[in-house]
């Protein structure tokens, strides 16, 4: 159904009738141009499902990847049309990106390490010699309840904050207080109000310093005193925490394996090059090598 009402927005806006798609396919014209679904489908196909995600969720943003993939393709006729793609300034820089592209893929190919590679005696080996910095960090699952109050505000405006925060307080004092509603009640930050004031599991690294020294003695199900920040106040709770800990083989061991075979695949690229240029000796004039940078006689 979501993506029946995208394609229906997008419709709109480039003035296509519904049954001009079912029968052609295309989702929108400008000129002489014009863009099918699939192959709005296949540009879509190299987005992070995060990405995908994001635009599905927001016609606007997707009618504008539209629009830019028009753009593009008017461009394009247009170079076309003035033969740009015979201009020698672009078959130089054709050719240019054809060889790097042609170098780099057969070097990755005289690279890569067998599929073997690494064993499993190689993994137990490096896990074990980095078995010390292998750890996941502590973590904590927080919730808050924020209470806005920029240092930019009034006084008045502060003090009206001020009087929300000890009201909250009060509220949070009471026997069986739940932080939850309060927050959904209370709490400015509506995305994280909607879910009781959960913001998820964050690791020490990913707490700004003012909270993570506030809430480092918290126990779970405890509620830190009010933290003040730029832009207002925060109560925190930790509803769970989770103390670091070493990370075992099967934790790390994709990781590990992709770290090794990355490293194995420079070391053979550079064996590779090595070979290559001992079996084709490089000489070089040195009197005409500072002459390179040098100005073009008449420029």
């Amino acid at each position: 159904m979501k993506s029946a009402i995208l394609i229906l927005s997008l419709l709109s806006a480039f003035s296509l009738s519904t049954s001009a798609v079912a029968d052609t396919g295309i989702l929108a014209r400008v000129s002489d141009t014009e863009i099918k679904i699939d192959d709005v489908r296949s540009s879509l196909e190299n987005l992070s499902p995060r990405e995908q995600a994001t635009l599905a969720a927001n016609p606007a943003l997707l009618n504008q990847a539209v629009r830019s993939l028009l753009a593009r393709r008017v461009v394009l006729n247009e170079a076309l049309a003035q033969k740009w793609d015979r201009q020698p300034a672009f078959t130089a820089q054709l050719e240019k990106l054809r060889e790097n592209a042609l170098i780099e893929t057969y070097l990755q190919s005289v690279s890569q390490p067998p599929a073997d590679f690494p064993s499993e005696a190689d993994l137990q080996a490096v896990y074990e010699a980095n078995r010390a910095v292998l750890a996941a960090p502590r973590q904590v699952r927080l919730a808050q309840i924020y209470i806005a109050a920029p240092k930019t505000a009034s006084q008045a405006e502060q003090g009206e904050a001020r009087a929300r925060l000890d009201d909250v307080r009060k509220k949070l004092a009471q026997p069986g207080a739940d932080f939850a509603a309060l927050a959904r009640a209370e709490s400015d930050e509506k995305q994280s109000a909607a879910n009781g004031g959960e913001l998820g599991w964050l690791a020490d690294g990913q707490i700004r310093p003012e909270i993570r020294d506030t809430i480092k003695d918290l126990a779970a199900g405890q509620v830190s005193e009010p933290v003040r920040l730029d832009d207002g106040w925060h109560l925190l709770k930790a509803l769970e925490i989770r103390e670091a800990r070493p990370l075992t083989l099967d934790e790390v061991r994709a990781q590990l394996a992709q770290s090794l075979r990355a490293e194995r695949a420079q070391a053979n690229r550079q064996t590779y090059l090595a070979r290559l240029m001992e079996k084709n000796p490089v000489s070089i004039n040195e009197l005409a090598l500072s002459q390179v940078l040098a100005p073009v006689s008449g420029q």
